[in-house]
């Protein structure tokens, strides 16, 4: 099947769903607009699905043959920003689709709506997961604790990422690596407590804010000074809290921030010398320091075998030349990475971003936007994926043997 036209034939429903979508951002776990959207539009298809994590969905597309499950995601939260792109379709509820995951849902509906027609030709399965919380909400590991890579057992994955995320990819192309295409990132919360006292008289009082300086300019040459200078790595202080009076020395100093890396063992590392170091300057200046290493997403690796399933697949759909392999991963960080822990899989991106037509503002921006003539290629690229990886001739088996829908419902229920 060429599925370069049955994409571009429903390329206008994909650019209806992601303004529809975009018109009603959620944040984090509360979904529920959102959910129902993709609901009705699941309904409409006639896929099976349920929820997960709350506002999540998962769905699934039954092959003809029995075979293996690939996973296909899209997440769902947008972001506390208010949008100011003047859009005839933009938010207006003080929340916005800052980074493209009205996008994600579109094309993955419009990946849906074509595979559904082919089902009986798979061998195997495909599993839709619409997943809430990524901006740091951890939806995809609620998503993995609530059965989503289970039911039919998931044996691969992959999803993408629209806008600008690595320059070199241009409008309309696709961008992949093997191996680390994101960092790690993970947060602390340093408190420093100190004695308050009057500014006259300092010699009384231990301050905590000069004490809380001091650490957060030592914490820099973590990375500067004895971090290994080829591995990348950045920590960053983002916050800082303390003191109410101008002329009183502050007895308590709060910051916080994160560190990424793309390695574990440098993960551990820099994890080890942030409590050494706030522990000791915090000592050496009679004060004392409480230090708390937050939760995180782990890096995002992209198996090579299957990072070479995607290339062949987009070279069907959009040619070679416009392959764009990504030499130096990005620092941000993205919840699919913990998708890829459990099983083999790739992440890649769709280039969105359009000097031409200007759309050039980053994600999470106000004035962020993207090519919507770009859309229809996501859907084309995992639909090829899907026919190659799931039309190996095997066997006719009974369906009524078949565990894969058994807790599927083509029709969601009233709490839906």
């Amino acid at each position: 099947m060429d599925t370069k036209k049955a994409a571009q034939s429903i390329h206008q429903d994909i650019i209806t769903w992601r303004r529809e979508l975009h018109k009603i951002p959620e944040i984090g776990f509360e979904l529920e607009q959102t959910s129902r959207y993709i609901m009705d539009c699941l309904d409409q298809i006639g896929i099976a699905y349920r929820s997960a994590a709350g506002t999540g969905i998962v769905a699934l597309i039954e092959g003809g043959n029995p075979g293996p499950t690939l996973a296909l995601r899209a997440d769902m939260d947008a972001l506390p920003i208010t949008e100011e792109t003047g859009l005839p379709f933009a938010s207006s509820n003080g929340n916005m689709h800052a980074c493209g995951h009205d996008a994600h849902m579109a094309m993955l509906l419009g990946t849906a709506k074509i595979i559904y027609d082919l089902r009986n030709q798979l061998s195997g399965n495909i599993k839709l997961l619409f997943q809430p919380g990524e901006e740091g909400h951890g939806g995809a590991e609620q998503m993995i604790a609530d059965g989503c890579m289970e039911d039919p057992l998931v044996d691969a994955v992959t999803g993408l990422h629209v806008g600008q995320i690595f320059p070199d990819v241009k409008t309309g192309q696709i961008g992949i690596c093997e191996g680390p295409i994101l960092a790690a990132a993970t947060a602390f919360t340093v408190t420093v407590k100190g004695k308050g006292t009057h500014g006259a008289l300092p010699h009384l009082g231990v301050d905590a804010i000069t004490v809380a300086a001091e650490i957060i300019l030592a914490l820099q040459k973590i990375i500067s000074r004895e971090m290994d200078p080829l591995n990348p790595a950045v920590l960053t202080v983002g916050k800082i809290c303390g003191g109410e009076a101008y002329n009183i020395v502050t007895p308590r100093v709060t910051f916080s921030g994160d560190f990424r890396t793309l390695y574990e063992p440098d993960r551990k590392f820099v994890a080890a010398r942030l409590g050494e170091i706030c522990y000791s300057i915090a000592k050496a200046n009679r004060a004392e320091a409480e230090v708390k290493i937050l939760g995180g997403y782990p890096p995002t690796v992209n198996n090579p075998d299957f990072a070479k399933k995607i290339i062949a697949a987009a070279s069907i759909v959009i040619g070679s030349d416009n392959i764009v392999e990504i030499k130096k991963p990005n620092m941000g960080t993205e919840d699919m990475s913990l998708y890829l822990q459990k099983v083999p899989g790739a992440f890649f991106v769709l280039g969105t971003g359009n000097p031409g037509k200007g759309i050039t503002y980053p994600h999470h921006n106000e004035k962020f936007d993207l090519d919507e003539d770009t859309l229809w290629i996501g859907p084309a690229v995992l639909c090829r994926l899907a026919l190659d990886y799931l039309t190996a001739p095997r066997p006719k088996v009974d369906k009524n043997l078949s565990n894969g829908g058994s807790n599927y419902s083509s029709q969601r229920n009233e709490e839906g």
